[in-house]
């Protein structure tokens, strides 16, 4: 069950302690949770989660038993990365574990990473699964990524733990556990509050291929 909390003025939105995957409801639950933090005011966001999951990403059961509504729920799922990607306030993902496909594209879609130093790993499995990028994700990994650490990552299927996923430029530190949503607020309170409309137009005009491609699914 998704979560929102907060520590002073930076809101902390739980995924769960399961794997996290998008399914319709949590995608639902994640964008309410969003307009919550937005109406209340919040500085700076942090998504984390309570397990060893950050997220799956696709619910592939779902998609399976729903295979008609597949369109749909691709671009549901992008319309949220896109979302992220130009959120009106800085943001920084607290990764305590696994962070695969989607949910590794969740992650990239914020400002900042933490992640994990000793547990866990950072993934694009689907060259090992067979499942093509869809140009709106691929357009989001490259936007955030070098070239070397996109190749390394999106051709692959390599599974990065926290220091070789650093090394890479895929998160911005490693942290332990219990430090782990510390370190992604330290990364965010020193930036303080900015003009909502300012900074979401700001990230609009950077990232507009990604988010002109994630809305087109």
């Amino acid at each position: 069950m998704t979560t929102l909390t907060y520590r002073d003025k930076i809101a902390v939105l739980d995924l769960g302690d399961t794997e996290n995957r998008f399914s319709p409801e949590a995608l639902n639950a994640i964008d309410e949770h969003l307009d919550t933090a937005l109406i209340d005011g919040a500085d700076a966001l942090i998504t984390t989660a309570s397990g060893k999951f950050y997220s799956n990403g696709l619910d592939l059961d779902w998609l399976s038993a729903h295979g008609e509504r597949a369109e749909w729920y691709v671009a549901q799922v992008q319309t949220l990365l896109a979302r992220l990607l130009t959120f009106p306030v800085p943001t920084a993902a607290a990764l305590p574990g696994h962070a695969f496909g989607a949910g590794a594209m969740l992650a990239l879609a914020h400002d900042y990473r933490v992640m994990r130093a000793d547990r866990g790993y950072f993934c694009f499995p689907e060259a090992d699964i067979r499942i093509p990028f869809s140009r709106g994700m691929a357009a989001l990994i490259q936007a955030k990524l070098t070239p070397r650490s996109a190749m390394a990552s999106m051709t692959t299927g390599r599974r990065f733990g926290g220091p070789d996923a650093l090394a890479y430029d895929l998160v911005d530190a490693t942290a332990d556990l219990d430090t782990l949503t510390d370190t992604a607020a330290a990364l965010l309170a020193p930036i303080g509050a900015k003009d909502q409309a300012t900074l979401g137009a700001i990230k609009a005009t950077m990232f507009a291929d990604a988010v002109s491609a994630l809305h087109n699914a």
